[in-house]
This record gives C-alpha cells, structure tokens and sequence, in this order.
C-alpha cells in the first residue's frame, strides 16, 4: 500500500461528526468489563439523524443523545468527551457514561427539532469548557478542567469568520487539553473565492504519525494534506 492511500486510510477511520460518521465514533468503555454501543435513529420518527449511546444490550435505555456536529473522542478511566460548535465557540464536554442516568426514548421524540442543543444528556458533563473561534491565528493558555488532561490533542476543524471573500472561511483548532492550550490554524486555501464553502467544509482531521503534518477530508472534495505550517494546502492525497 502506497503512502497516501495509508495516510487517506487513516482519514477515513477519523472521527467526523454526527450523524454522518457515527460509524467512526471511539468505542466507548466503562469500568470493568462493562461497554457502551452507538445508535444511529436512521429516519425514525421523532428520532431522524440523532446518534444516542447505550449500555451494550440496553438499545432502547441511551445515556446520551447526539445533534448534528458532535464529534466524541477518548478520555481515559471510564470516561467519553463531546466537542460540538456553540455558536461563536467550541464546546469541549466529558462524560462518565457509568454514572449517567438512562432516558426513554420517547422523552427526545422532537427535542432537537425545536432546540438548538447538541446533547442531550439527563446526568450534566463532568466538566467542560470552551474555545472561542474567533481567535486569531496563534497559541493560547486555556483553562482546562482537570477532567481532560490525560488527552493530549484534539484536531477540531471549525468555521471560521471569514469579513472578506477573501479571507479563511474555515480554521483547525488544535487544543491539547494536557497542556492547557489551544492552536489556532486558519486555512488561508480555503475561502469564499475559492470553494463553495457551504457545501466543501472540514469533515474531520488527524496527524499523519511520520510527518506530524495535518491531513483532512474536505467534504465533496477530497482529502487532503496541509503544509508544515498547518494553514496552506500541499497536496491532495
């Protein structure tokens, strides 16, 4: 195998966001041997597009119920993140499914068509915190929750305010919760001049683990690999 088709292997095994790739969402363990399962509702009636995540047996008990963009990630002990954008930020939450309680189904028959909630949950977060994306290009100290720091890295591709046709109509924050900060990384190829951008947006990111340079899919274009400097396009893969 080539490496580009290993490095677009490894985009497409990505976390992207709900409910589009709840295929690629992180398995999700609690203590001991005890393990939750992802639920895609299909076009089910009160249900259409939301992701819940349950105990392994229990389909119709969810712990959480997901809205389009959430993308979960791996905490270690037992433990499961959400990050999904809240307006003008991005909201980082941690959950303990363990100690979450159980909700019928019928209780978010309809939530999400009228609210404009990302989860939906009856146990609260743990902890959470969130990351403006109206930063400008740049490294930040964040206060992050004690909850987060065994995770190192987190690529969350994001809209960015773009005030000129012009100018970078998507970014990739890069938050490394261990460390407290946040990256911010505009993608200068990307704007309104040269993509639709309401239909070619940032599906999901990683690291290439050789290079450490950041490789993306972007949506009904193709994936691609990014420049040294995280901002400028290299090439397509």
């Amino acid at each position: 195998m080539s490496l580009p088709e290993q490095l677009s292997k490894l985009v497409q095994s990505t976390t992207g966001p709900a409910p589009w790739f709840w295929e690629t969402f992180p398995e999700v363990r609690g203590s001991g041997s005890r393990r939750y399962r992802w639920r895609f509702h299909g076009h089910q009636e009160g249900l259409s597009f939301l992701v819940t995540l349950h105990g392994e047996g229990e389909p119709d008990k969810p712990r959480m119920a997901l809205n389009t963009y959430c993308r979960p990630f791996s905490i270690e002990d037992g433990k499961i993140g959400v990050w999904s954008p809240e307006g003008r930020s991005l909201r980082f939450t941690c959950f303990e499914p363990d100690r979450m309680q159980a909700f019928e189904l019928e209780e978010i028959a309809g939530w999400f068509a009228a609210s404009s909630e990302r989860i939906y949950a009856v146990t609260p977060p743990q902890a959470e915190f969130d990351v403006s994306t109206e930063l400008e290009a740049g490294t930040y100290a964040i206060e992050v929750p004690v909850s987060f720091h065994p995770v190192d890295e987190v690529l969350a591709p994001c809209n960015y305010k773009a005030p000129a046709q012009s100018d970078p109509a998507f970014a990739i924050l890069m938050a490394y919760p261990q460390a407290g900060l946040v990256e911010v990384l505009p993608q200068n190829w990307i704007t309104q001049e040269t993509y639709d951008v309401a239909n070619h947006w940032i599906t999901r990111a990683a690291r290439d683990p050789e290079t450490h340079r950041i490789i993306g899919e972007l949506s009904k274009a193709g994936i691609f690999e990014l420049a040294e400097n995280g901002r400028d396009f290299s090439r397509w893969l």
